[in-house]
């Protein structure tokens, strides 16, 4: 009884601020429903409605392009960076700092600094034609519809790498060096000792990264609005972005429901996948 006296604070602002609006999400994705006002129940109207829709296609095709990158690029470059941290005794938290550095700033003054570092006229491309390196100037990264999703990813990686960096050096700190010692006099190269003994002693940080990457991927919003708002003519948009248009810009906030709700059920596949890795001895 204590313990959940304790608890009971917690429980309620969950409920207040998780629960409810959950369940209220629920209910307007079967109304039209401006956000203001009553809202008229239509059934499945708004998910057929989505079903025909291609602008939502579309912006999910974006979300899985973004998965795709951030599932390759951050944790690879996170896995070396891990590694590399991890061959050096000194000052090896000055590292750790640097490489955490972005992951705190706020995504405002991050995407601030990236759109003046990568604006066409005045950034880094006419920095570099001044010294005779041309092939960036007036280049328009966030103004390209062939360039803008991978300049806001990139970007955004930028701010996210570092955490990884920090979640795989630690996994690999907690790996018993008896195993390299064992790969070792076994005649184990490095990639070999990288595959058989590195990859099964962080897998449980691994399966928990890609978990997160993945979920986080469904979810993106802030880069993509601070930076595009989803152009140019919706070539960075993502459902997180359209779902703020259909309710803020549109008046659509039952349909908007109707799209997170959408969003919901992917991220439940997701979790029913990992439980069943789970189930199959991937224990995190």
């Amino acid at each position: 009884m204590t313990a959940w006296l304790f608890m009971l604070p917690l429980v309620v602002v969950n409920v207040l601020v998780i629960l409810g609006p959950s369940v209220a999400t629920i209910y307007y994705s079967f109304t039209e429903w401006s956000g203001i006002g009553p809202a008229e129940f239509v059934g499945l109207q708004n998910y057929r409605d989505i079903v025909a829709d291609g602008d939502f296609w579309t912006a999910l095709m974006h979300n899985l392009i973004w998965t795709a990158i951030f599932l390759t690029v951050p944790i690879a470059m996170g896995l070396l960076g891990a590694f590399l941290l991890s061959q050096i005794t000194r000052f090896q938290m000055v590292f750790r700092v640097l490489y955490f550095i972005p992951y705190v700033i706020a995504s405002v003054v991050n995407a601030a600094l990236w759109k003046n570092i990568l604006d066409p006229t005045r950034g880094i491309g006419s920095v570099l034609a001044s010294v005779g390196i041309p092939f960036l100037d007036g280049v328009s990264f966030f103004g390209s519809e062939r360039l803008a999703l991978p300049a806001v990813a990139f970007v955004d990686n930028w701010h996210w790498w570092g955490f990884v960096v920090l979640l795989f050096l630690t996994a690999l700190q907690s790996v018993d060096k008896e195993l390299y010692e064992a790969a070792r006099v076994d005649g184990a190269n490095r990639w070999q000792q990288f595959i058989n003994v590195t990859i099964p002693g962080i897998r449980a940080t691994l399966v928990f990264v890609v978990l997160m990457t993945i979920i986080g991927s469904l979810l993106v919003f802030d880069y993509i609005y601070i930076i595009t708002q989803g152009g140019p003519a919706g070539a960075s948009e993502v459902v997180g972005t359209l779902m703020y248009k259909e309710a803020f810009a549109r008046f659509e906030a039952g349909y908007a429901a109707a799209m997170g709700l959408g969003l919901s059920f992917l991220s439940g596949l997701i979790i029913l996948v990992f439980l069943y890795l789970r189930r199959r001895g991937w224990e995190i």
